[in-house]
Formats: C-alpha cells, structure tokens, sequence
C-alpha cells in the first residue's frame, strides 16, 4: 500500500455564476520514502493540490489517505491538530514573522504545540544549525537573504519531525546559485529525516533530482 493514496480528487472554485475547475478525477500515488516533483504551467493547480495534500483546503469530491488517516473523515479540529503534527510545509514566499528572529519562527509550531520552551528552543537551534543559520538565530528575516529566511522556513517545516513535506515552489523566488544549494538541503533534508516529500516546481533541476517527476495538466497527473 502506497503513504499515500489520492483517488478521484476534484476541486473547482466559483467564478462570477459558473465554477472553474481546477483538479478533474486526479489520482496520485506515493511510496514512503519518496521524493515526487509534480510541474506544469502556472495556474494549473499545483498549489491547489498541496493545499489539498496537507489539508489547508478540502476537496469537492474524492479521497485523500496518508498513512492509515483519511484527511475527509476528520474534523476541522482533528485536521488542524494532524496538519500540525504530521505535516510540514514550504512556500515560495517563507511568510517568516518579522517581528520574531529565526530562533523564534523556528520554534513557533512547537510553541503552538505547548513544548516546554527549553526544549523546543534546542531543538529549533539544532535544526537551524544543520541548515546552515546558526550564525544567526537571533537575527530578524529582514536582516536575512532570500535564502536565509528560506532556510529558516526549511527548518520550521521540519522542527515538528513530519513524515510528509509539502514544498509549493520553493526556490521560485531565488536565483539560481541560492536556488542549486536549497534544492541540495531539501534532498539532504528529505534523507536525514525519513520523509515523504511532494515538490511543486518550475525548476527542471530541482524536478529532476527527485525519485519521479509528474505533470498536471487539464485537472490530471501524469508521468511528465
């Protein structure tokens, strides 16, 4: 049995008095262990697949199983409560808090989960220091590079030890030298951790390095 089982997923959005529909009967597939790149054309809905993947959003028809948990049987609560615990999630936009360092954001899904503070301080410093930031826990994202705050952003994803990371276009907003050496951390990441790990990308480097490469195009996925 595949981590993860999407079957007949469908999702449309209402615009003006008709729907747009974005994801059509999709059915995806995904060995634990894995690293899957899923590309296309911008506003295909690659995003609105992961959101659909790590229960930001919920779907109009169809099943989505990671693990033994089917996401559509749970409550809002219960969703939120998994999400938290067993998800970890990187955008193209780090959406770090700019009042707070990076030790702070680091640890912030931690603190949210009651963790002593001792405790989840050491563990986001660690992380922090294995992606590279360790030299600069205390400094705020304004004061970092585009790859810094997505470091830190690396390092929140994974502070909670999730067993599937979701990453929409995460070197989207980085050159292409910053660009190479967080497509290397992610991988690094992904095998230090034991994830499971979906990437929605335009970056054909990045998609290649994964373990399979999918394309969604017209609601569907298929092997690119």
């Amino acid at each position: 049995m595949a981590f993860i089982e999407v079957s007949a997923l469908s999702k449309s959005y209402p615009v003006g008095g008709s729907r747009l529909q974005v994801l059509r009967d999709l059915d995806l597939a995904v060995a634990q262990g894995e690293m899957v790149a899923i590309v296309g054309a911008s506003g295909v809905g690659k995003s609105t697949l992961l959101h659909l993947l790590g229960g930001l959003d919920r779907p109009d028809n169809g099943t989505i199983r990671i693990g033994e948990t089917d996401l559509r049987s749970l409550t809002d609560a219960q969703l939120v409560a998994y999400r938290n615990r067993h998800i970890g999630f990187v955008f193209q936009f780090h959406h770090l808090l700019p009042e707070f360092d990076a030790l702070e954001n680091a640890e912030m899904p931690l603190r949210i989960a009651r963790m002593p503070t001792g405790d989840a301080r050491a563990r986001a410093s660690a992380l922090l220091t294995r992606v590279g930031i360790g030299e600069r826990l205390t400094h705020r994202p304004a004061t970092l590079s585009g790859g810094e705050q997505q470091r830190v952003a690396v390092a929140r994803a994974l502070v909670t030890r999730p067993t599937l990371l979701l990453a929409d276009e995460p070197t989207g907003n980085l050159d292409e030298a910053t660009a190479d050496t967080l497509h290397a951390l992610l991988r690094d990441m992904h095998r230090e951790h034991h994830l499971s790990s979906i990437i929605a990308t335009h970056n054909l480097r990045l998609a290649a390095a994964c373990d399979r490469v999918m394309m969604l195009e017209g609601g569907q996925l298929r092997p690119a």
